[in-house]
């Protein structure tokens, strides 16, 4: 990031996100960076156990489907300012698997909130996932044991809630597969 951009504030392009130093965890949306703290010690234990079960139902169903977990980069819109890491992610069908990131919008992505990240999750991220054609997003929440799915796939937008008691079917894969977070 160059002096010059801070003072005239220009949107930073994915050539900034590439000069970050190695140990800087950021996210850049909308040529915005959006710094990122360590994951807390439940936010990981989550994030293991959704992504153990997402490859498990996916090759129980014999879906042609990859889980990504973060730091994965992805860069979600067409233009270089929005390179955002999601916490996991599916990518079902055919892609690069060599790119050093996934360039397009993920068939389902998930974001586990945590008190630095939730607003950003809940409202920005949302629009952008809508906005990019990811097909589902799931917004995980410890602090309230609730899951919120957003199904974009469908006319009828209903976001449905879950609690950490239930069996969360995954929409995308036409309901064949779900997710036990009593085993979360």
């Amino acid at each position: 990031m160059t002096d010059e951009q801070i003072k005239e504030k220009k949107p930073h392009t994915l050539k900034d996100y590439y000069a970050l130093p190695e140990e800087r965890r950021a996210e850049l949306i909308d040529g915005v960076f959006y710094d990122m703290a360590a994951p807390s010690l439940r936010h990981q234990s989550i994030l293991l156990s959704l992504a153990i079960q997402f490859r498990e139902r996916i090759k129980e169903h014999h879906q042609a489907c990859e889980v990504y977990i973060a730091p994965c980069d992805v860069k979600l819109d067409k233009d270089d300012y929005t390179m955002v890491q999601p916490d996991l992610f599916v990518i079902c069908g055919e892609y690069d698997r060599n790119a050093v990131c996934y360039e397009g919008a993920p068939d389902l992505s998930i974001e586990i909130l945590s008190p630095a990240t939730r607003s950003k999750d809940m409202l920005l991220k949302l629009f952008k996932y809508q906005q990019a054609g990811v097909r589902e997003y799931w917004i995980v929440d410890p602090k309230f044991n609730k899951v919120t799915v957003h199904y974009f796939d469908t006319e009828e937008y209903d976001p449905k809630q879950y609690s950490f008691e239930d069996i969360v079917p995954i929409e995308i894969s036409g309901r064949q597969c779900s997710i036990d977070f009593k085993k979360i």
